[in-house]
């Protein structure tokens, strides 16, 4: 078993090294481009819209907190939700940065 993986880890790395690395080339079908950039579209709004309902809902707890005189970790809800944010508006251009040809 270890000579087969240490054979197979040989090859692979003489394939690599060699340059042979296949790169396909994007041939997908407009219908279906359209379509999953239809669906990221969405899901990039309705993660917009969570992020801001989300800042908008722990604004309000914090606010009935302070009022009633408890003290609670809102703080790190907020960063939560931030983060998320966060998460949601760099997502695009860190896959483009990572995969785009140009």
């Amino acid at each position: 078993m270890k000579d087969t993986l240490r054979a197979l880890a040989a090859e692979g790395w003489t394939y690599l090294a060699t340059n042979k690395v296949p790169n396909p080339e994007r041939n997908a079908p407009s219908e279906l481009a359209d379509a999953v950039g239809t669906v990221l579209g969405i899901a990039a709004w309705a993660g917009t819209a969570a992020g801001v309902a989300g800042v908008i809902i722990t604004g309000v707890m914090m606010a009935a907190s302070v009022k009633r005189g408890e003290g609670s970790e809102h703080m790190s809800r907020l960063g939560m939700v931030l983060g998320g944010c966060i998460l949601v508006s760099t997502a695009g251009p860190v896959v483009t940065f990572f995969f785009d040809e140009n």
